[in-house]
C-alpha cells in the first residue's frame, strides 16, 4: 500500500509497508522566478526538465496576455494523476496531468493565490486566496469554482483531517486558524495564534496534530486536533518556512526549514517536542516534503536555485539537484508516472544555465541584524533579490554598490530603497546589470563596485549591513 500525498493530507500504511523510492515517483518545484515546475525523477536525483507555464519574471513588464507569473504553490490529486500549480501574480491555477506533464485545464481565481489543497475524496480543491479573505473552492470534475468559503484576512493554506470532515486553514496576515466543517463549508472555531504570518501547514498521519508555521517570528505552533487547541509552539529561527511531519521507526518527526539560518530543523512530535537535530542544506530552506517511504525528506533552496535530498536515517544530505530560479513550494509524489519510463513530454528548460550569486550582508559590528542578496543572471540584466531582518522598524533604507573599502562607504551605484515592517524586516529587487556593474565592466576606469551595502535613507546615517 502506497501513501497518497499532498499538501492537505497524509495517509499511509506502516514505513515498512510504502513504496519504496523509484523511478514511478516525481519531486516537483514551483520555480517563482524562472515561472516554471520543475520535474525530478528521486530515484537517481535526476532533473528530467520543467513545465514552463510563463516568461521568466523580469519579462513581466507590460500586460499578460498568455502564461502565467510567479508560479509558486503546489497540491497533487489522492490518485496521484493531477498537480495543482498556483501562481501568485496571474491569480491562476494550472492543472497539470503527472503521467504526461501536460496542461489539462486553467482557472483564474481571485487576488494572490497562494496555495492549492485537494479533499481526501478528491472532488474538490480548496485554494486560498492570500490577497482577499476567502478560500476558492474548484471541482475537479468541471474545473470550475464552485463556492467561496469565507474566512479571515489573507488565507495562507489548508489541512484536511484524515476522515476529511474538517479543514484547517492558517492566516498569512491575521492571527488566527480557523477550523472549518467540511461538510457545510462553514467555520466552527476560530483559534487565536502567535503571529499574523503563517504561510504553510501539515497534518500528521494519524490526524492528532497539525503543525503550522509563524515566518515571521521564526516560530511553529502545533494543534491537539481532539481538543482543537494549541498544545505548543516552538521558536525555530528566523525566517522559518515550511514543516514536513515524517513518521520513522526511530520515532515521529517534524522537519522545518529555517531560511534565515539555511538549516533544516528536526523535531521529535512527543510532548515537550524536542529539538533532535539540525541539517545544513544551503541558502534558504522552503519547501519540503518526505518520500512515500518517509527514507527522504526533499527541500527546496529558495535563493540556492537547487533542491537536496536529505538521509532521515543519518539527516545528512545525500543529493544536491539544480531546478528553477527561486523554488518555493516542493511536493513529492510516489507512482506520478505509471510506467517508471523516462519521459520528458511537454518539458523543456528554462534559465537553468543562468548563474546565482548569494552575498551574506552582515552588520559592521555586533547585533542581530542580518540579510542576504540573491543575484541571479536573466540574460542582458541581473534580478537582485534582498531579505532584510532585525533592522530598525519603519525605517528607509538604501542598498547600494560602492568602492569604498572604508566606512562609511560612498553611495556609489544606487540598487533600491525598501522600508521595514514594525519588526525591522524587507524585502526588495532590483533590475539592471549588476554584476557587470560590480565587476567593473561597465565604468571607463574598470573601477570595481564590488561591496554591497544596506544604509539607513537618512543623510549622515551610519551603514548597517555590509558584503564582505
Amino acid at each position: 500500500m502506497q501513501y497518497l500525498l499532498f499538501p492537505g493530507l497524509l495517509l499511509a500504511a506502516s514505513v515498512a509497508q510504502a513504496q519504496a523510492v523509484s523511478h514511478r515517483d516525481r519531486v516537483y518545484t514551483a520555480d517563482q522566478i524562472s515561472n516554471t515546475v520543475s520535474v525530478i525523477d528521486p530515484a537517481d536525483n535526476h532533473l528530467v526538465g520543467q513545465v514552463i507555464l510563463g516568461k521568466p519574471q523580469p519579462d513581466l513588464v507590460s500586460a499578460l496576455y498568455r502564461g502565467q507569473a510567479l508560479v509558486h504553490g503546489l497540491g497533487a490529486s489522492p490518485d496521484h494523476r493531477l498537480l495543482a500549480v498556483v501562481s501568485v501574480g496571474s491569480n491562476n491555477v494550472t492543472f497539470l496531468e503527472t503521467a504526461t506533464n501536460a496542461i489539462k485545464g486553467s482557472v483564474y481565481v481571485g487576488r494572490a493565490p497562494h496555495e492549492p489543497t485537494f479533499r481526501p475524496d478528491g472532488r474538490e480543491v480548496w485554494v486560498t486566496v492570500r490577497g482577499e479573505d476567502y478560500v476558492s473552492v474548484i471541482s475537479t470534475a468541471t474545473l470550475r469554482e464552485t463556492r467561496r468559503i469565507q474566512v479571515a484576512n489573507g488565507p495562507g493554506q489548508v489541512a484536511f483531517s484524515p476522515d476529511g470532515k474538517r479543514a484547517f486553514v492558517c492566516s498569512s496576515f491575521s492571527p488566527e486558524l480557523a477550523v472549518i466543517d467540511v461538510a457545510t463549508y462553514k467555520i466552527i472555531k476560530r483559534l487565536p495564534v502567535a503571529s499574523p504570518f503563517s504561510p504553510n501547514i501539515f497534518p500528521t498521519q494519524d490526524g492528532q496534530q497539525i503543525w503550522f508555521t509563524h515566518k515571521d517570528v521564526g516560530k511553529v505552533s502545533v494543534l491537539d486536533t481532539k481538543t482543537l487547541t494549541i498544545s505548543g509552539v516552538l521558536t525555530t529561527g528566523p525566517i522559518t518556512n515550511h514543516v514536513a511531519a515524517v513518521d520513522l521507526p526511530t520515532g515521529k518527526m517534524a522537519y522545518v526549514t529555517v531560511g534565515g539560518e539555511d538549516v533544516v530543523k528536526v523535531y521529535s512530535r512527543e510532548p515537550g517536542f524536542r529539538q533532535l537535530a539540525t541539517i545544513p542544506v544551503g541558502a534558504n530552506p522552503h519547501g519540503i516534503w518526505p518520500s512515500g517511504d518517509a527514507s527522504r525528506v526533499y527541500v527546496g533552496l529558495e535563493n540556492g536555485d537547487s533542491a537536496v535530498a536529505i538521509n532521515t536515517t543519518t539527516n545528512r544530505v545525500l543529493g544536491k539537484i539544480k531546478v528553477g530560479q527561486a523554488p518555493m513550494a516542493l511536493l513529492y509524489v510516489p507512482g506520478a508516472v505509471p510506467s517508471g519510463v523516462l519521459s520528458t513530454a511537454n518539458l523543456g528548460q528554462q534559465l537553468l544555465d543562468k548563474p546565482t550569486l548569494v552575498r551574506n550582508l552582515r552588520p559592521l559590528t555586533t547585533g542581530s541584524a542580518a540579510g542576504t542578496m540573491n543575484l541571479r543572471s536573466e540574460g542582458l540584466v541581473d534580478l537582485a533579490t534582498f531579505t532584510l531582518r532585525a533592522l530598525s522598524p519603519n525605517t528607509d533604507y538604501d542598498i547600494y554598490l560602492t568602492n569604498s573599502t572604508q566606512p562609511p562607504y560612498a553611495r556609489d551605484y544606487a540598487l533600491t530603497t525598501v522600508h521595514t515592517d514594525a519588526k525591522g524586516n524587507a524585502m526588495g529587487q532590483a533590475l539592471g546589470p549588476v554584476q557587470r556593474i560590480a565587476s567593473g565592466d561597465l565604468h571607463p576606469a574598470g573601477r570595481a563596485f564590488d561591496r554591497v551595502v544596506v544604509a539607513p535613507r537618512a543623510a549622515g546615517s551610519s551603514p548597517a549591513l555590509v558584503s564582505k
